[in-house]
């Protein structure tokens, strides 16, 4: 693809997902309207997974849901690809790290209230390292610990989840590599795509969203009742 041609992809991609995310954020506050949406948390940060964080936004806001994109502060942020170059000349023990596209968040951790929302949904890539250090978000992810709602985690978005004190006691899996991690949090880690126990349900990496969103949706309708 020649450089112009990319450079205006990527810009009407990145105003693409600002719209539906800005959209999706306009109001923090509840809605006590019969109609209103119900809300879900896509908590980011710079290196957070490009395929593990859109691939949600879109699915998500095309079922009805207002998916919130909120990070330490509202402003955009720096996603990233992760993956094992299956053509490098010197091979990679682990994933190699690119640069994707930007994402706009439109809420800070410390304004989100979290009894306004039924669900949160947490992306991979680097991010969680440095996020699960954030008291704020750190306070969320114990409320939908404690009220019991339906908690979705990929890959490296277990290191939330073990910050929270989400899945002591709980059955989950990850990206193999962060097998440490969930064991550290109190679970028992298990070495398959999608694991669900309770109102967690956790998987390795994006490429088993076909599978983890089939029960994550029905969590969700689960929840409703």
């Amino acid at each position: 693809m020649p450089n112009t041609t990319r450079r205006e992809f990527f810009r009407k991609t990145t105003a693409l997902a600002a719209a539906v995310s800005l959209s999706a954020g306009v109001s923090i506050a509840a809605d006590s309207s019969p109609k209103a949406k119900q809300k879900i948390l896509l908590p980011i940060g710079d290196a957070t997974e490009t395929l593990d964080t859109f691939y949600p936004l879109f699915r998500l806001t095309e079922a009805g849901y207002e998916v919130v994109v909120c990070g330490p502060e509202a402003r955009k942020y720096h996603t990233v690809l992760h993956e094992v170059p299956p053509d490098s000349s010197i091979p990679w023990d682990i994933t190699q790290e690119r640069p994707g596209y930007f994402i706009q968040a439109t809420a800070a951790f410390r304004d989100i209230k979290p009894e306004d929302f039924c669900s949160i949904f947490t992306p991979g890539g680097r991010a969680p390292e440095y996020l699960r250090y954030d008291k704020d978000l750190v306070r969320l992810f114990r409320h939908f610990h404690e009220t019991k709602k339906p908690i979705a985690s990929v890959c490296h978005g277990i290191e939330l989840l073990t910050a929270g004190d989400c899945i002591r006691g709980k059955k989950v899996t990850a990206v193999p590599k962060c097998k440490l991690d969930a064991e550290q949090g109190g679970a028992t880690y298990i070495n398959e795509p999608v694991v669900r126990d309770g109102n967690v349900i956790s998987c390795q990496g994006y490429a088993d969203y076909p599978v983890l969103f089939v029960q994550y949706m029905k969590m969700l309708d689960e929840a409703k009742r």
